[in-house]
């Protein structure tokens, strides 16, 4: 049996010709990482769905896998008049869904879809001005509408009515420890689910956080062909049945190629393995392996021109001339701009030029203008989860749990001086985390650095929670909130202290070929690593350690960062951390996230989660602590290094 899921036919509207590729990791291997056991801990799932099923008590699980058993037991159950199903299997045709909450009275039936994702408690969300759906919503409401199609022809005679349920960010969790219920365990099969801890009726779980949104009109209308601007290429009805044949059969659908298909996940070069990339692109253009290694447009860093440049026929970045990108003007400030560094970059390719750029007088009339001694390093740790893990605290709210901080002297001398991390289960640290960072940065008015706008955007956060809460429970909120706002920015109001981003220096002063498409600070920080001759004697030697030249509070005497691979080059000091997770790097981790700034934090955030939603000795959750201190105080350092970096590039 090899029908048409729901999770399937969401791949083929991604592609249809991923269909063919899907399932066969020994001959097409797929990039993504399927630890779903990780992944659901940073997008909270498995644990939606058991609150989802909490709202509907009584119901019966279909624990079974495969098709024929969960089937059987579905359609037995459906006999009954009334019925709650979680997970209830429908067949029709070729096409096999699971649905994720059923209930059932007399014909009428209530389908429930289940995601952990947010919305405003608003309908209008899923929809544009123009009523038709918001691009952000459509893979969500098709996965829907599939469900109701095929539970719709399974069973013609009942009245099936289409919900979505999801974390209402309009209501606040009126009890403590609501996420701290559902904790996430792997079987003996390597398969995830959750465990319940503790009462889970209805009083005990409060007042719901989550809502179940008609949909039924947008599933109808998708159903319809009238929910999206454009005619489709083919009706609904026979796009599903052409999916389902096409994957019963195992035959490949021809797509046509784009821009898209460079984020493919069936690439590879693996020996002895098949890329599916390359098998669609070698369909339509004649390429050779080394047309297939070359510089594409799609590597040009923040540039949005790729789709006018694709559809004049121009892909390869040694094709563009400047009239392509624009004008290259630099900005007012004389500081590089956004098309002057994407030309920069350009032209370091169409030269083979892997020479850095450094605008070394720029950066130095900026520092003599911005910089106060001594120098503070700072960088945060944060979590946003669907169900939140204290009483008043809204789904997705932002929380601090970590927070690192270097210190540079004038006269050059660099310590770790101070770190925060909240461990405990079920505390709402965000108060003690500002409390900690005050503390820390109240001594002296030296400038603050950040690196990306993320610890500017959780600091404005933070005060917001602090106005809302009860000045019996915060005495010092007032001195809290100011101290928020001299340090940060928001709308017209600038902090007198307000935090310096070292990635808007990067962007105006500072380009390396080494960097590719990326200013994050782990792309940053190799290429820097691998240009300074300084950095490298400097890091190179034991210097860096509890007791040691540059004090540290987690790494021990003697510590090293410059380590080479067999061919030479410099790793990346990432590489060189404890992993957090056993048997999973910390840099997979990182990739089940898509921006810089959470790709950055992927590790830190999803081994907070662990901790907080999952069982574990001591001794594990000891080895995550330590896992996590140093990799915070790693992303400080790294922001030190940068900054040596340039420091010893100016005094050249």
């Amino acid at each position: 049996m090899r029908p048409l899921t729901k999770s399937r036919y969401k791949l083929a509207l991604d592609c249809p010709t991923k269909l063919y590729y899907t399932k066969k990791e020994n001959e097409y291997p797929n990039t993504m990482n399927e630890d779903s056991f990780l992944q659901s801990l940073a997008e909270g799932g498995y644990q939606v769905g058991e609150l989802a099923k909490c709202y509907f008590p009584n119901g019966h699980d279909i624990k079974e896998i495969g098709y024929d058993a969960p089937l059987k037991r579905t359609n037995d159950l459906l006999q009954q008049e009334n019925v709650i199903i979680y997970e209830a299997a429908i067949l029709y045709k070729n096409f096999f869904i699971r649905v994720d909450v059923l209930e059932k009275r007399g014909n009428k039936i209530k389908l429930i879809e289940v995601k952990a994702k947010s919305f405003s408690g608003s309908d209008n969300d899923f929809t544009n001005d123009k009523d038709f759906i918001n691009s952000k919503w459509a893979a969500y409401l098709e996965d829907v509408a599939f469900q109701k199609y095929v539970m719709q022809k399974a069973f013609p005679d009942w009245e099936i009515t289409a919900y979505l349920m999801l974390s209402d960010k309009s209501k606040k969790a009126t009890v403590s420890g609501l996420n701290q219920k559902f904790q996430l365990v792997k079987d003996e099969n390597d398969r995830t689910s959750v465990q319940i801890a503790g009462d889970v009726s209805l009083q005990a779980l409060g007042k719901p956080i989550l809502t179940a949104v008609n949909i039924d009109d947008i599933a109808n209308r998708i159903i319809n062909d009238t929910a999206y601007p454009d005619k489709p290429d083919m009706p609904y009805e026979d796009k599903l049945n052409f999916y389902a044949e096409k994957f019963s059969k195992d035959e490949k659908i021809i797509s046509q190629v784009g821009l898209h298909c460079f984020d493919c996940e069936f690439q590879s070069d693996e020996p002895g393995k098949k890329s599916g990339f390359k098998e669609c692109w070698s369909h339509f253009y004649n390429w050779t392996d080394e047309q297939y290694n070359k510089p594409k447009i799609t590597d040009i860093w923040n540039f949005r021109g790729k789709q006018r440049l694709f559809e004049e026929g121009l892909i390869f970045i040694d094709e563009l001339q400047k009239e392509h990108i624009g004008d290259i003007s630099p900005n007012f400030d004389g500081s590089i701009s956004t098309k002057e560094r994407q030309w920069l970059q350009i032209e370091r390719i169409k030269e083979k030029d892997d020479t850095f750029y450094f605008d070394a007088d720029g950066m130095k009339d900026f520092m003599d203008k911005n910089i106060v001694y001594p120098l503070h390093f700072i960088d945060f740790e944060t979590s946003m989860v669907a169900i939140p893990f204290y009483e008043g605290q809204r789904p997705y709210e932002q929380i601090a749990f970590q927070f690192s901080h270097h210190i540079m002297h004038e006269n050059g001398k660099v310590e770790h001086i101070g770190e925060f991390i909240e461990t405990e289960k079920g505390k709402f640290p965000n108060f003690d985390f500002l409390r900690a960072l005050k503390k820390e940065l109240e001594k002296d008015n030296g400038t603050i650095f950040r690196y990306a706008a993320h610890e500017n955007t959780v600091l404005n956060q933070i005060s917001v929670q602090l106005t809302q809460a009860k000045t019996e429970d915060v005495p010092d909120k007032e001195e809290l909130i100011t101290f928020i706002h001299s340090i940060t920015h928001k709308d017209n109001r600038l902090g007198e202290r307000d935090m310096v981003d070292m990635l808007e220096m990067v962007k105006k002063y500072f380009y390396d070929p080494l960097m590719g498409k990326s200013n994050s600070i782990k792309a940053v920080l190799p290429a820097v690593l691998n240009r300074s001759k300084y950095i490298q004697e400097r890091y190179s030697k034991p210097i860096y350690g509890k007791n040691s030249q540059i004090k540290s509070l987690n790494y021990e005497d003697g510590w090293t960062w410059i380590k080479t691979d067999k061919s030479g080059n410099i790793l990346s000091p990432y590489k060189l951390l404890p992993n957090i997770f056993e048997g999973v790097d910390n840099e997979t981790v990182d990739t089940f996230f898509t921006n810089d700034k959470l790709a950055d934090g992927g590790a830190a955030l999803t081994a907070f989660a662990k901790m907080q939603f999952t069982q574990m000795s001591d001794t594990e959750h000891n080895s995550i602590i330590k896992g996590l201190l140093k990799y915070c105080e790693l992303d400080t350092l790294a922001m030190v290094m940068i900054y040596e970096f340039w420091l010893d590039e100016i005094r050249k």
